[in-house]
């Protein structure tokens, strides 16, 4: 593999998504591009699809008369897009989440702006319990357009040694 493509046949390329347990290395930082901009039908449908409520995402007139004077992006919605733009670069050949922690709402996420992430492998071990897979923790940042920090959370994976799993690319 390199690039993110192996070579499967003279001339012909994959894409190869996530890395398998023993591609990672503590201290490594991956960027994940590209980014995301917020668009306002992104913004109200999350916030219609999970039943969120709260003015403040989707009411402008209210939304006015908040500190912020615009509708917020739903956390929630924050927090998916980080995550799913960190699949293929940390958890592409996971078997399972096990768990976000200190997940961290820093500086609010308008509609209209641009959110970008990056995860730094935290930590990693092989499970005690499963001799084919292993465990890897990352913290994962959102930034804005501007380069502000809007959010932050720790997540562990189990993830595939290499050799093992469905698939072995």
């Amino acid at each position: 593999m390199r690039d993110g493509v192996i070579e499967i046949s003279p001339g012909r390329f994959r894409e190869v998504q996530g890395r398998f347990f023993e591609d990672f290395e503590i201290g490594h930082i991956y960027e994940h591009r590209p980014g995301r901009t917020i668009t306002d039908t992104d913004n109200v449908w999350f916030t219609l699809l999970t039943m969120n409520t709260h003015p403040a995402h989707f009411d402008y007139a209210f939304s006015e008369k908040t500190e912020f004077g615009k509708p917020l992006v739903a956390s929630p919605l924050t927090i998916a897009l980080m995550t799913g733009m960190s699949v293929s670069d940390t958890s592409g050949k996971a078997i399972a989440n096990l768990g976000w922690d200190e997940v961290r709402m820093v500086h609010p996420l308008f509609v209209g702006d641009t959110l970008y992430a990056e995860s730094e492998v935290l930590d990693k071990r092989e499970s005690k319990s499963r001799p084919d897979q292993g465990i890897v923790t990352f913290k994962t940042v959102g930034k804005n357009q501007n380069n502000i920090i809007v959010s932050h959370y720790k997540r562990t994976v189990l993830v595939w040694k290499r050799g093992y799993g469905p698939v072995n690319d």
